[in-house]
């Protein structure tokens, strides 16, 4: 028997007030890394199961793309896992958009290799300068350190349109985007995955999150910044003992979208609470200290546009540096 009409008429009331009070709050978009999209989707899933009213749509279009779609208006929350840059903030402002800068979780590049390597354990940060640098003649694994065996060396790795690209050719190479042309690249880090797991002699990185989803099906490599080798791992991210391929992820806040849609503040609040920070390492993500987030949080209230993290370099402090603009 089918429910009384009283109660259809009821629910269907009750789901035109939601989707009326939707359409009034309006749909929040965010787009931009893939790297901290993980997050951004178990956020958005919790938070749109407690608030209905207030569907948040996630997608990825690499950090470059998510911020150029934040100054066009497109969006109102960028994911990202560099810095913005002075031109990107340079070309909101022309727009009447302030960004908002809120670093969320740690990540670390992971340097992968495939499963079936038996040879490499670790590798110094000049040995993946010399594979990884512009106009490397690396081409076989013998030519990066000896007894090394002499087959082809595959490399994979994110778009240039990545943040995760630029953070890498900055760490390692020592300026955003230097880098060698002849790897395969791919926004998206699913692909780079079955690109290594496919290629015995393959080599890529992409972030922690995405090794730790896939840690049965590759093989994670530590790096010797100088003081011996570090393999990436929660405590290892979080004290930046991992470097030099430790570093924050960030969400950008269009302040035109924020001052124009309440939703939007109630959003970034529940990314923020303290009751919420198991979706970062469910993600495979490491949370910050508490006192980040509070003064992450504070930073968010006062509505402080611009960047904290001009100058960034790896191994800082993402807390002296967020309290900086406090």
């Amino acid at each position: 028997m089918g429910a009384p009409r009283h109660v259809l008429k009821l629910a269907v009331v009750a789901a035109a007030a939601v989707l009326g009070l939707a359409a009034a709050r309006g749909n929040i978009r965010v787009d931009g890394s893939s790297t901290v999209f993980p997050i951004s989707l178990a956020m958005a899933e919790e938070f749109s199961i407690d608030h209905p009213e207030t569907p948040v749509s996630v997608a990825f279009s690499g950090t470059g793309g998510g911020l150029s779609k934040l100054c066009a208006g497109e969006v109102d929350i960028a994911d990202a896992s560099r810095v913005v840059t002075p031109a990107e903030l340079e070309k909101c402002a022309s727009r009447g958009i302030g960004l908002i800068e809120l670093p969320v979780a740690a990540d670390a590049l992971t340097v992968v290799v495939n499963s079936g390597n038996d040879f490499v354990e670790c590798l110094t940060v000049s040995e993946l300068r010399a594979i990884w640098e512009p106009g490397s003649k690396v081409e076989y694994w013998s030519q990066v350190r000896d007894g090394f065996p002499a087959v082809p060396i595959t490399l994979y790795g994110p778009g240039t349109d990545s943040g995760t690209f630029e953070f890498f050719t900055h760490a390692i190479n020592g300026r955003v985007g230097a880098s060698r042309t002849d790897f395969f690249p791919s926004e998206d880090d699913n692909v780079l995955v079955q690109g290594v797991e496919g290629d015995e002699y393959a080599l890529g990185f992409f972030g922690y999150a995405y090794y730790v989803e896939n840690a049965g099906r590759l093989r994670s490599l530590a790096v010797d910044a100088g003081a011996g080798c570090v393999k990436p791992d929660a405590l290892s991210i979080e004290s930046n003992a991992y470097s030099p391929l430790s570093r924050p992820l960030f969400v950008y806040v269009s302040s035109a979208a924020l001052a124009a849609r309440p939703g939007i503040a109630e959003f970034i609040e529940y990314y923020l609470a303290p009751e919420n920070r198991e979706f970062i390492a469910d993600t495979g993500y490491v949370a910050y200290p508490d006192d980040v987030y509070e003064a992450v949080a504070a930073r968010f209230e006062a509505g402080i546009t611009g960047t904290a993290f001009a100058g960034f370099e790896p191994g800082d402090s993402v807390l002296e540096a967020v309290r900086r603009r406090e």
